[in-house]
């Protein structure tokens, strides 16, 4: 009889992109692209790299204001 050799292996979840997390209310604005004033949402977006869901490392942070009707963000 012959013996399989056992090639193991390593299953390894990663992934990368990008997230907003919402930081309240922002000011009202008319918005440039779709013309309704409105209460936009203050957001910060960054980028990061997760190893099985665990956050690793983020970067490229920045805060932004978004219209709430069309979804255009605004650098702050």
């Amino acid at each position: 009889m012959g013996s399989t050799p056992y090639a193991g292996g390593v299953f390894l979840l990663f992934g990368f992109g990008t997230k907003q997390r919402d930081l309240g209310p922002g000011k009202v604005h008319t918005c440039p692209r779709c013309g309704n004033t409105t209460q936009w949402t203050h957001v910060r977006q960054f980028k990061q790299f997760t190893v099985f869901f665990v956050p690793i490392a983020r970067w490229g942070r920045r805060q932004l204001e978004v219209c709430g009707i069309c979804g255009t963000a605004v650098g702050m």
